[in-house]
């Protein structure tokens, strides 16, 4: 599906996505017509899906991390899609992964401190439907976080 010009693009577009197409092209080692239909090719293609800001919510005040593991009650038939309808809704929430196995779902919520986190978990997690268990894991460090591809 890729070949070696588009690697080379991909490459350079993962370590500095901010790069105008013809510094982009100039790194890559072709020309920045080139560059441009392959970039538009495999965004059409759904290879790249786009760009994003990435923020530091640490330097905007959340100090506290949990990754929070749930069992969800699955008597209900509409369980699962009702607890991810009012987790959406909770903004500190960062991220929301689901799971075969013993663990259903997976929260990621930041807060500005301790005292934030606690009235989140009281007021907006302990009130998500559908809970049977809920786990949570405070994050003390992140060692690695890596989104750049192996192309």
């Amino acid at each position: 599906m890729l070949d070696d010009i588009d690697r080379r693009i991909l490459r350079q577009f993962q370590a500095e996505p901010s790069l105008s197409v013809s510094e982009l092209a100039d790194r890559a080692r072709v020309t920045p017509a080139m560059c441009w239909r392959r970039l538009e090719k495999m965004e059409s293609n759904g290879v790249i899906l786009g760009q994003e800001a990435i923020i530091d919510w640490a330097a905007l005040g959340y100090a506290v991390e949990v990754s929070l593991r749930f069992t969800l009650e699955k008597a209900e038939p509409r369980a699962f899609d009702e607890f991810l309808a009012e987790a959406r809704k909770v903004p500190e929430v960062l991220e929301i992964q689901t799971f075969l196995g013993r663990v259903d779902v997976r929260l990621s919520v930041i807060a500005k401190d301790l005292a934030h986190y606690q009235s989140l978990y009281r007021d907006r997690i302990l009130t998500l439907p559908h809970v049977a268990d809920i786990e949570a894991l405070m994050h003390i460090a992140r060692i690695k976080s890596d989104k750049v591809l192996p192309v």
